[in-house]
């Protein structure tokens, strides 16, 4: 008997040590440095917005280009991941339970988030999770370059179409009133989501080059890559307590 325990505990612990060396670097690395890019605007929203820093500390030509690129990694990273996993529902409730909670935190803060990222992300792990089978059916070779283009006609549809109902901002129709510290609306967002979804059939088959499988010792990075999500709920609350003891020590 104690040698059956010990074989179990020893194919568990090859399991485990397999699931880790599965783990790609690189991916992590980049979901680490959009999260850090994501952390450091925030940040610099902070200081404009509660400490009267000057506004191009937040936006400028350069950071305006920046921010939808490494919010666009993010995003995608989230979609790859999801090939990954088998509990995509699961996973897509607990990150919208999560982004809830925030909501309500962001609210008491005074700076609300109706709709960012995580929820978002918990939406489209939930409806991807959901729906697969059926997105499944379009042809590879071609879904990419459909979920590239639809991503590109979300953009366009919610910025040139109006509507005069207050309740689509959650798909990317807004009216003037409406706030939101972090926004991500379905449209685009879900599109850039499930391309993301589209490489990461690729990646997970292994028909990316060598190099993007291979590719180790990068510093820093990958481990906040693989602790985002605790970084990207812990991070605010963080930075305003460090600006609100700034303002309150000298101004």
């Amino acid at each position: 008997m104690t040698q059956e325990r010990r074989e179990q505990n020893d194919k568990r612990s090859e399991n485990r040590s397999s699931r880790s060396n599965s783990r790609i670097e690189l991916i992590d690395a980049l979901r680490g440095l959009s999260v850090t890019l994501m952390v450091i605007h925030h940040f610099l929203y902070n200081l404009v917005y509660f400490l009267g820093a000057p506004r191009w500390f937040f936006t400028n030509p350069v950071f305006d280009i920046l921010q939808p690129i490494f919010a666009g990694v993010f995003v995608t990273l989230a979609g790859v991941s999801s090939r990954f996993s088998r509990g995509n529902i699961r996973r897509g409730l607990i990150v919208l339970a999560i982004a809830v909670g925030i909501t309500v935190v962001t609210y008491l803060m005074d700076m609300t988030i109706l709709f960012g990222v995580l929820h978002l992300l918990g939406f489209s792990m939930l409806f991807f999770g959901l729906t697969h089978k059926a997105w499944d059916l379009i042809p590879r070779k071609i879904a990419g370059v459909i979920y590239a283009s639809l991503t590109v006609v979300g953009a366009l549809v919610t910025t040139h179409i109006t509507f005069e109902s207050p309740y689509l901002w959650m798909f990317g129709w807004t009216r003037p009133e409406f706030s939101s510290y972090d926004y991500f609306p379905i449209l685009p967002w879900f599109f850039v989501f499930m391309f993301g979804t589209w490489a990461g059939r690729y990646i997970s088959e292994r028909k990316f080059p060598e190099w993007f499988y291979e590719t180790r010792n990068i510093p820093m990075l990958p481990t906040v890559g693989r602790r985002a999500l605790i970084i990207y709920i812990i991070h605010q609350p963080i930075l305003y307590g460090v600006v609100m003891g700034i303002r309150w020590l000298f101004f």
